[in-house]
């Protein structure tokens, strides 16, 4: 994927450095099952800063190409770990980053995927929405305009409205069996019922032995945890659940 001459990209390591991200990337690949190499990945960023606004660019502010490694929000933590889940080295890494983050890799604020639901129809040979296949019956559809306030307003000026069809799992169909559908690296957003959002935060199902946590970037712990998923979705309306295909 060519690079545009003109592409502004701003680059933050953080605690990182070329040689040990590289390492960790060779590492992830030799790790077969897509799920276990994401939580493989994801786990190297515990602990890491939360911070909101990461990323460069807007209607009236060139977008900027941005790889922050220092600090992540919940979207951009989702987007490094599933670039780095189907790159072997740091410059295969952000190619793959362009192609998730920007409809056909292109850089610039109208091309970005500013909604969670955007990632399959972007990239559907790497994402599939499986809400419905885990819900069954009980998987709630509907359709929403996205990016259409319930007054009418935007909540982006300058970016179009998306009319689109979506389901979401009801967070008190989520019994045993339900959750035994959800493997590890399962990407989880938190359904919002607010006219114009898909979702109001998202982040990964990782289970270990017998407990289902959420991993993800938190802006009121202001870091990236896990926490159990059953105490995080109590008094919240449900999920939309993607699922990454293991593509290297």
């Amino acid at each position: 994927m060519a690079e545009a001459d003109d592409m502004i990209e701003k680059i933050y390591w953080g605690s990182w450095i070329y040689d040990s991200f590289n390492e960790v990337l060779s590492c992830a690949s030799k790790i077969n099952l897509i799920q276990d190499r994401l939580a493989f990945l994801s786990e190297h960023f515990l602990e890491l800063p939360y911070e909101s606004n990461t990323l460069i660019g807007g209607v009236d502010t060139p977008e900027a190409f941005v790889i922050n490694l220092s600090a992540v929000d919940c979207f951009t933590f989702l987007d490094h770990i599933a670039a780095m889940s189907v790159s072997i080295a740091f410059d295969c890494f952000k190619n793959n980053l362009r192609r998730i983050r920007y409809r056909q890799g292109h850089v610039s604020f109208w091309e970005r995927n500013h909604f969670f639901t955007d990632w399959p129809y972007s990239n559907p040979d790497l994402f599939r929405d499986i809400t419905r296949e885990i819900g069954t019956q009980t998987a709630v559809t509907l359709t929403k305009s996205l990016n259409l306030r319930e007054g009418g307003t935007l909540y982006v000026n300058g970016l179009d409205v998306k009319v689109r069809e979506l389901s979401y799992l009801p967070s008190d169909a989520m019994d045993a069996a339900v959750i035994a559908k959800i493997v590890s690296g399962d990407y989880v957003g938190i359904y919002s019922d607010k006219a114009g959002l898909d979702v109001s935060h998202v982040g990964m199902i990782i289970k270990k032995k017998d407990e289902v946590f959420i991993r993800h970037a938190s802006s009121i712990h202001k870091k990236v945890l896990d926490e159990s998923l059953t105490e995080y979705m109590k008094g919240k309306q449900g999920l939309i659940i993607l699922r990454q295909a293991a593509v290297l």
